[in-house]
């Protein structure tokens, strides 16, 4: 048998004279509070030397209404002593005990009303209900009834009862080391060597400590930081805008054309606010029309500006960034946002009406289709997903387009996000005249991925459980 503690030993010694003791009593012998004597009983528990009995009993207190029924008797017994033959509904409604009385009296079936006279039923009494009161019981239905009115409260008192075993008596009756030990030296007893006379405390190496829970950032926030930061490195600034965006930055300037199912009401959530149109913006309505001075022919019909006005929560990150582009024609430009947006989406395990996207921009002169497959890798090589490849695909506002796709460990391929080079009729009534490459992500699936999760709402929901077991990601460029 292992060495026992200091504590395991002093207590073994006072059940040797006791053989059976409450927690609390031995506390008391052993100066000590009754929580730490519990848990050494349950370390010489586990070595078989005693045995802890774990006792639950219930009690009930009153509450200050039911201290004043105590004494004066329930409302419904005080109102039933004063109805007698002939009493009438007017007669009662100045008693003091008529309000809770009453209703008491006619919910229990006591009493019933012929007219304006007040008559008991017959056998009529409360006596099951003041005995529950005076005497209560954790199985009599009055007693729960009372407990239900707030008049007594039920609580738990757990007591425990230690016992030493055969072992145990037979180990303390070998005789048992209570010298006291020493825990921790101080530099003196080192230096002076007077630590070889001391009986110094034993430790076990290899038992693990308890868990502890410290603060930490929430999982999903660290790997929307680690996002940052790799794009960070690769040398894009961020950008950063508003939730509320004008329909036509979210929409128009995308060449999307306003009547697009994307902009009914199902997948938009629309305001009542609306905002002027920004100078300029006639160049955006002729590509719609007509395609403006392009070789493109628009999407023909009316551009109404009043549609374009129109405020919504934004459905993608892209708003931003054609509004950076608008603001900065001129090469080169690198950037990125990250945020929340918001369709009108039915909430289940891989669909919220709210998450996070994150996109790229890149423009300069001479880059090409195969410069954003090279960041695409590389981005997705620093998120720790290694295998990635990339097919076509189709968007409203690039062209050529593609879609790209992970490689995960018994889940196959994983498509994560699409991309492709901004087309003419989106970058001309801009005045930009170089190639932009554009790509955008759903960080949620990425934070399902790395966290093993299989349910969207866990990102967003306050489980302690979860936020306590799922460990501290550290950033590992080239893995997860």
């Amino acid at each position: 048998m292992a060495e026992l503690t200091q504590n395991e030993k002093r207590l073994l010694a006072d059940l040797e004279k006791e053989k059976t003791a409450d927690a609390t009593h031995l506390a008391d012998l052993l100066e000590a509070t009754p929580e730490a004597v519990v848990q050494w009983a349950h370390l010489a528990q586990d070595r078989g030397l005693v045995t802890v009995e774990r006792i639950v009993a219930k009690e009930f207190v009153y509450t200050d209404e039911g201290k004043v029924y105590l004494q004066k008797g329930l409302p419904e017994t005080q109102l039933l002593q004063d109805i007698l033959p002939g009493t009438t509904l007017v007669d009662l409604q100045n008693h003091e005990a008529f309000r809770i009385g009453f209703g008491q009296l006619r919910k229990k079936g006591l009493v019933k009303v012929e007219g304006t006279s007040i008559l008991k039923a017959t056998g009529a009494s409360t006596e099951a209900y003041e005995l529950a009161l005076k005497n209560p019981s954790a199985t009599d239905t009055a007693t729960t009834e009372i407990v239900k009115r707030g008049l007594l409260q039920e609580t738990e008192t757990v007591r425990y009862i230690i016992s030493i075993t055969t072992e145990g008596l037979a180990y303390a009756q070998a005789g048992l080391d209570l010298r006291g030990e020493t825990g921790t030296l101080t530099h003196e007893q080192i230096l002076t060597g007077e630590w070889k006379n001391l009986h110094l405390r034993r430790y076990d190496v290899t038992k693990l400590p308890k868990k502890a829970y410290p603060g930490k950032v929430h999982p999903y926030q660290r790997i929307i930081a680690e996002m940052r930061e790799i794009l960070l490195e690769m040398g894009f600034e961020e950008l950063y805008g508003g939730i509320v965006q004008q329909s036509f930055w979210n929409f128009d300037a995308l060449f999307q054309p306003q009547d697009h199912p994307a902009r009914e009401m199902q997948d938009t959530f629309y305001l009542r606010e609306n905002l002027p149109l920004p100078e300029g913006y006639e160049k955006v309505k002729a590509m719609h029309e007509s395609g403006g001075e392009t070789s493109s022919t628009g999407w023909g019909g009316v551009w109404k500006e009043e549609k374009a006005e129109q405020c919504v929560l934004r459905t993608h990150t892209t708003s931003v960034s054609i509004q950076h582009l608008a603001k900065n024609p001129t090469p080169p430009v690198k950037a990125f946002c990250v945020g929340r947006v918001y369709r009108r989406e039915t909430i289940d395990p891989t669909h919220l009406a709210e998450f996070e996207q994150l996109e790229g921009i890149v423009m300069d002169e001479g880059v090409t289709f195969g410069n954003l497959l090279g960041i695409l890798r590389e981005f997705y090589h620093r998120m720790g997903f290694l295998s990635v490849r990339f097919k076509p695909s189709y968007y409203p506002y690039t062209e050529p387009s593609l879609d790209a796709e992970v490689y995960v460990e018994g889940l196959g391929w994983i498509e994560m996000g699409g991309a492709g080079v901004f087309r003419e009729e989106v970058t001309a009534p801009l005045g930009i005249n170089y190639p932009v490459l554009a790509w955008g992500l759903g960080v949620s699936r990425i934070a399902m991925l790395r966290l093993g999760l299989k349910d969207l709402r866990y990102l967003h929901q306050s489980d302690i459980a979860f936020l306590r077991e799922t460990p501290v990601l550290r950033h590992t460029k080239g893995g997860v």
